[in-house]
C-alpha cells in the first residue's frame, strides 16, 4: 500500500478532520456566545422601539431598526460565518462586496419606483375635489 493511500485510509478521502483549515480559525464557543447575545440584543432593541414607540416619528424608527438590521447582519457574518479579509484567500470579501453593491442597487431601485409609484399615481387633494 501506498503511503498516500495509507495517509488517507482513516477517512477514506485524504483529509484530516482534526486540523486547522488553510490558517482559518473555527468559531469557538465563546465565539458563538457572543454572537448570540448580540443578536438577541439587536433583535430586542427594534421590537421594542416598534411596541412601546418612545419615538414619534415612524421614519427615525424606521432608520434606526434599519440599522440594527445592518449591524446584526455584520454580527452573523462575523460571529457565525467567520468571514474577514483572510477567509479563502480574500474571495469572501470579494463576494461581500459585489453583494452589498447589487443589494444596494435593488433596494434602491425598488424605493425610487415605489415613491414615484406613489407620487405619481395617488391623486391629490385638488385632483379629488374636482372629480364628480
Amino acid at each position: 500500500m501506498s503511503a498516500a493511500h495509507e495517509q488517507g485510509a482513516g477517512h477514506g478521502h485524504g483529509h484530516d478532520h482534526g486540523h486547522d483549515h488553510g490558517g482559518e480559525a473555527h468559531g469557538t464557543m465563546r465565539d458563538y456566545v457572543w454572537g448570540f447575545v448580540l443578536s438577541v440584543i439587536l433583535t430586542a432593541i427594534p421590537f421594542w422601539l416598534v411596541m412601546a414607540g418612545p419615538i414619534a416619528d415612524k421614519s427615525v424608527t424606521g432608520l434606526i431598526i434599519t440599522a440594527f438590521a445592518a449591524i446584526q447582519i455584520v454580527v452573523h457574518m462575523i460571529f457565525f460565518l467567520h468571514m474577514n479579509a483572510r477567509a479563502e484567500g480574500g474571495w469572501n470579501m470579494l463576494a461581500l462586496i459585489f453583494t452589498i453593491v447589487i443589494v444596494v442597487i435593488v433596494l434602491t431601485g425598488s424605493l425610487w419606483v415605489m415613491y414615484h409609484l406613489n407620487a405619481n399615481m395617488m391623486p391629490q387633494s385638488h385632483q379629488m375635489d374636482s372629480l364628480p
